[in-house]
């Protein structure tokens, strides 16, 4: 996943690279990738980063990819990484305090398999750019809201509220498009800032059923 952030959010995230001494203790951001959009579900536990759960969609429709990170006094103890499709790939990681690998799976076209020392260290080193790309998009306050699409151009959220998105033109647009050939009501992802509004997903999916609670990150 190549990090793309549109222009309107990169001064925010800029900004946004100073003290999160009032970060909530659970949040929701996400960005645009190079072909598709990421989505990134946080916990912290005493200002620190504790539980993280990514979803990359591409826009191609192919497989998505789900990672669950967890850390401990800002060390990553466990990694799952499961991407789903016609060849699914799940990997298992675990650490000891000290960082050292405590376990390790691979579950690869029904086979289970290990991986070598240079793809920990990739899982480990994706691990730590995915927190601080979630770290500054929490410090520019890049919230991401989910929810199902209406007619009238309202959604409403996961939440339960009835919110009217700022989107331009050309996203309304897209969405009205998409909508013409879908059966079925179309659920959307976006981001928003202080200032802006953007279009993340389109999807014909239930958005709202597979978004994680903040129940589903336990202390």
């Amino acid at each position: 996943m190549k990090l793309t952030l549109p222009l309107i959010f990169t001064t925010l995230l800029l900004a946004g690279c100073s003290s999160h001494t009032d970060s909530p203790n659970f949040s929701a951001s996400g960005y645009l990738a190079d072909r598709g959009a990421v989505r990134i579900w946080r916990k912290n536990s005493q200002q620190q980063l504790s539980h993280m759960v990514t979803i990359y969609t591409p826009f191609n429709g192919a497989a998505t990819e789900t990672t669950d990170y967890q850390w401990q006094d800002g060390k990553l103890v466990s990694l799952e990484r499961h991407l789903s499709g016609k060849q699914p790939d799940n990997v298992t990681l675990r650490f000891d305090h000290e960082g050292t690998l405590s376990f390790m799976q691979r579950q690869l076209a029904g086979k289970r398999e290990l991986l070598s020392s240079d793809e920990v260290a990739l899982y480990q080193f994706d691990a730590q750019r995915m927190a601080k790309i979630s770290d500054d998009l929490l410090g520019g306050r890049v919230q991401l809201i989910q929810g199902r699409w209406s007619s009238t151009g309202t959604v409403l959220s996961c939440q339960g509220n009835e919110l009217s998105p700022p989107f331009d033109l050309l996203a309304r647009e897209r969405i009205e498009q998409q909508q013409k050939t879908s059966p079925t009501p179309l659920n959307i992802a976006w981001l928003e800032t202080p200032d802006d509004a953007q279009l993340l997903l389109v999807s014909t999916g239930d958005l709202c059923q597979s978004e994680p609670k903040e129940a589903d990150f336990p202390e």
